[in-house]
């Protein structure tokens, strides 16, 4: 049995052998850091057994890849620790995930000083040293041991396998847990954890199913790597757009109203304004882009033409029976259907084309409560979304030119830097799953390929993430906890023209197919704006502020000069405000800092006999004094060029 190394060399063995005692044939070091194996790419235990000719890479415990065995074992010694605690909860599920693990258990509600008590016994656990094993036994004899053991999630996810299945146990000194693995030889293995925080769940993510508690924890290698991770996550729980919006008057929810259903305060649909009309005439005036205005809902009939009725009913909301009613409706969960009838309403020529359609569009769709987050994930969003209806040959000008436009976008926000392209292609060994011939497919996402590549934008190309009629790029972000959402989709779509029957009459006088790109340039606003207040953690480039100035009497007998200013400001187009209260300038100074605001003009008997401004900023900290022509002029320029100021690092000077 020959056994390829990572670095090359090759190990023979004339009998099979467990990773760990190859780990020790090549050295006591290694062996004493090795966490698992990696057996021809995939991650198994240390005691796994070779019998054959394979490459192994043994993963040590400063390998990242370390960390998804560490979090899994974590995860048991979680799960343990609750059943000692708590004996009457359910076990379910309990995966290690990007930031670290969690497990579901059917229980009670966990409050912080059930986390403390449960972590101190997590400790106990690891500190007793237990070693872990792997066992397996035949379906029918796992559903029986789950069965004695009072286990019915367990019991459940058993019967779902295949009958002749072997079902994988771990077992941690008599905590016994239906798992795949792999994990560490032993508990002590897990050397720096933390829980997080808990919350609801539903089992399998099913809102109609039981509602369990779940709790999150993560684990490192080292304590100090744990603890630089903690401080993370309290920056994160800093800038959380859910905390940080609402502290800053931006939206509001309200359980009489709804889940996934947010308010805009003026603050905040200032800024979702601001960034709206930037996108409007963006399209407009400089990208050829024609807008529609559709209804916000349409008959059954619509969406099973688009094929949304069959796939995507569950995800919309329904109007009538269809057994009772003679007319069904549904709220649109996207616009492109409706835009497509706009093409449909007059005969198009080769030479109308491209015809580049571009809505905001208010949206719903009804997600499960237990998906919902702030303004990531919501019922009800707006987009600024488009469809361009092309001719085959103006297919990749076009989408280069969709892709150009959200990186120009991203680009402004001060955002490209912080999102990952997605080439999304079909799998060629689920062709069943897609339309199309092979060679199309191919050189669909070679034409993508060479756009992404011309445009000098990173990419990676994600396998069977494609559309069922064909491939797109996906622009994503992370929040601040690690999550990633998709932001900008850019599709190519050579199907749905045929479905909706839109034809353009060619040279020839013929009726000719036109392929269709859907996009967005910046995607919904409501997410935006939740990424722009993490990225900027409230700090906003002043041109998307909804407050951009304000101007601070130091007494009340310069009200009237502060008001004039003032006026002066919003004539010019500059959102401003006076603070008109009777506090000490000191006192205003540090307000208006809290409130993250641009700029500060402060006023007093000098600036009033001058017409001058004494100018304080976050960027700069006190900018001296101006004449208010002068700092009209410059922060008009720096809004018309949406400038992003860099931040001073300490506002000690202001």
């Amino acid at each position: 049995m020959k056994i390829m190394l990572k670095d090359g060399s090759v190990k023979e063995y004339g009998e099979a052998k467990a990773i760990i005692d190859i780990a020790k044939d090549i050295s006591e070091g290694l062996a004493r850091v090795a966490c698992a194996g990696e057996v021809d790419g995939e991650t198994v235990d240390l005691r796994t057994v070779l019998d054959k000719d394979c490459e192994l890479n043994i993963i040590t415990a400063t390998d990242p890849k370390a960390l998804y065995v560490i979090r899994h074992t974590a995860s048991h010694v979680l799960a343990e620790a609750v059943k000692r605690l708590f004996p009457n909860a359910k076990v379910t599920i309990g995966p290690a995930i990007d930031e670290g693990f969690y497990y579901d258990f059917d229980a009670e509600p966990f409050s912080r000083e059930d986390l403390d008590k449960i972590e101190a016994e997590m400790k106990k656990i690891i500190k007793e040293g237990h070693e872990i094993t792997r066992f397996t036994l035949p379906r029918a004899e796992a559903i029986k041991y789950m069965e004695e053991k009072g286990e019915p999630y367990k019991v459940e996810l058993i019967q779902d396998l295949p009958e002749d299945s072997e079902i994988s146990f771990y077992d941690q000194g008599g905590f016994v847990d239906l798992c795949a693995g792999p994990h560490l030889m032993s508990t002590k293995g897990v050397k720096a954890f933390k829980l997080t925080s808990s919350s609801m769940a539903y089992w399998r993510g099913d809102s109609n199913k039981a509602r369990l508690q779940r709790i999150y924890g993560t684990a490192y290698n080292k304590k100090e790597e744990l603890a630089a991770h903690l401080e993370r996550m309290e920056d994160a729980k800093r800038r959380d757009h859910n905390r940080l919006g609402r502290e800053m008057d931006l939206f509001t929810t309200v359980d009489v109203i709804g889940q996934g259903l947010p308010l805009f305060t003026p603050k905040g649909t200032k800024m979702i304004m601001k960034l709206q009309r930037w996108m409007e005439d963006l399209e407009d005036n400089e990208w050829g882009y024609m807008r529609t205005r559709t209804p916000l809902m349409a008959k059954s009939d619509l969406y099973k033409i688009s094929g949304h009725w069959d796939h995507y009913k569950e995800g919309m909301f329904v109007f009538g029976d269809e057994e009772k009613d003679k007319e069904v409706y549904a709220l649109r969960p996207m616009t492109c259907p409706f835009q497509y009838y706009v093409y449909k309403n007059s005969q198009k020529s080769y030479r109308d084309l491209p015809c580049r359609y571009s809505e905001t569009s208010t949206l719903f769709r009804n997600e499960d409560s237990g998906e919902m987050h702030g303004l990531t994930r919501v019922r009800q969003f707006t987009i600024t979304e488009g469809h361009l209806i092309v001719r085959p040959d103006q297919m990749v000008e076009e989408f280069k030119n969709c892709l150009a436009l959200a990186k120009y976008c991203l680009e402004t926000l001060g955002v490209n830097d912080d999102v990952t392209y997605h080439l999304s292609k079909w799998d060629p060994e689920n062709k069943e799953k897609y339309i199309g011939e092979p060679e199309v497919w191919n050189e669909t996402e070679q034409h993508i390929r060479d756009v992404l590549t011309e445009l000098e934008i990173p990419f990676v190309e994600d396998v069977g993430e494609a559309a069922f009629y064909g491939p797109k790029v996906d622009i994503n972000a992370k929040n601040v906890y690690g999550k990633e959402d998709t932001m900008i989709t850019v599709q190519w779509d050579a199907l749905l023209a045929e479905q909706f029957d839109m034809y353009y009459i060619d040279q020839n006088g013929e009726k000719v197919r036109p392929y269709i790109i859907h996009r967005t340039s910046m995607g919904c606003y409501e997410r935006t704006l939740a990424w722009l207040i993490e990225k900027y953690a409230g700090k906003f480039p002043t041109w998307m502020c909804a407050e951009q100035v304000r101007v601070l009497p130091i007494s009340d007998k310069y009200e009237d000069y502060a008001q004039k200013v003032c006026k002066t400001l919003k004539k010019a187009g500059i959102d401003a405000t006076v603070d008109s209260r009777s506090e000490k300038i000191g006192f205003k100074i540090r307000e208006a800092r809290l409130d993250k605001l641009p700029y500060m003009l402060v006023v007093g008997q000098q600036e009033e006999a001058d017409n001058t401004v004494s100018v304080r900023s976050r960027f700069a900290g006190d900018e001296g004094v101006k004449t208010l022509d002068s700092f009209i002029a410059d922060i008009t320029e720096e809004i018309r060029t949406k400038q992003i100021r860099p931040e001073m690092q300490s506002q000690e000077n202001q």
